[in-house]
């Protein structure tokens, strides 16, 4: 839910500073600059909240700890690429496949019960992915539209 409102107050606030700042709506750069938040934002969570993340990777993948660190790396770069014209189309086709490589740790999560930012097994649970999923497909919908298009 929260990188729901990340995604949502970013973008509306981008709009109006287009507005202010510009002089006219650009919707597709702030689309972009309102992921790019909602990718730092969820950076974030992996180097704060390392070991909860850690119980989403399935466990038959080793390396754990290394891949939620470098997972938030690169949603860093992700954050930057998107935003970057020369960079901005690739990125969004990396951000997809990214996206849709993460829904198994969200998944697990949610059929576990893992809480991500604890790693006890008192999160949401399965009736969480009646709207996880649901807002995978959504991010990555928001992600073609405004990464794929030019201005």
């Amino acid at each position: 839910m929260k990188p729901l409102l990340v995604l949502c107050i970013s973008f509306f606030l981008a709009v109006i500073l287009s507005k202010l700042i510009v002089g006219k709506n650009n919707f597709l750069f702030s689309g972009r600059v309102a992921f790019s938040l909602l990718l730092l934002f969820t950076a974030l969570g992996h180097f704060i909240f390392t070991d909860g993340m850690t119980h989403m990777i399935p466990n038959a993948i080793p390396f754990k700890i290394f891949i939620v660190y470098a997972t938030g790396i690169i949603e860093i770069f992700f954050a930057i690429g998107i935003l970057i014209p020369k960079f901005q189309k690739h990125t969004a086709i990396a951000i997809v496949v990214f996206l849709i490589f993460m829904l198994p740790a969200n998944i697990k999560a949610a059929m576990h019960n893992i809480n991500y930012q604890t790693g006890e097994l008192n999160g949401n649970g399965l009736g969480y992915l009646w709207f996880r999923i649901p807002l995978q497909f959504f991010f990555i919908l928001w992600v073609i539209f405004v990464g794929l298009k030019k201005n």
